[in-house]
């Protein structure tokens, strides 16, 4: 569990997390409106440095960022407003997870199935505060001998 108090904080812990990413990577963003799921996605992208600028793609539903340095495109998918696995589906997300880095925000209970290998980061607000928890669970292989807090090692 990490405490960030501010929208920076929010950006610059995306921005180390992304040194941990690599292709093939997928990461499922969970949290209520306004827990900071695309400010997240915003600092992992720069880390990236991948070709912006991020936004919440609930309209488009996804968006592939192009690496400007040789490195894997970001993947951001927005699945707030999918009714359900086959919309996932129809995104075809699987036929890019190996060589993408791809991060799904409000995916929980609907893209699971897409990777056996995922990091899930769940965010949520302090309560009476401004600040932000965000807790981390990495499932399958590729996670298993990862810090509790990949960011940070």
């Amino acid at each position: 569990m990490v405490l960030l108090a501010t929208a920076e904080d929010m950006r610059a812990y995306g921005t180390r997390l992304a040194t941990r990413l690599r292709a093939g990577d997928f990461l499922v963003l969970s949290g209520p409106l306004g827990a900071g799921k695309t400010t997240l996605v915003q600092g992992i992208a720069e880390g990236l440095k991948v070709r912006g600028p991020i936004t919440s793609p609930t309209f488009v539903i996804a968006r592939v960022h192009p690496s400007l340095r040789q490195g894997p495109p970001l993947v951001h998918v927005d699945a707030y407003r999918l009714g359900g696995d086959l919309e996932v589906d129809d995104l075809d997300l699987d036929a890019s997870l190996e060589e993408s880095i791809t991060v799904v925000e409000w995916g929980e209970g609907l893209v699971e199935g897409l990777s056996e290998d995922r990091l899930e980061v769940h965010l949520d607000r302090e309560a009476g505060g401004d600040a932000r928890i965000l807790t981390l669970r990495g499932i399958g292989s590729r996670w298993a001998d990862t810090p509790s807090d990949p960011a940070e090692e």
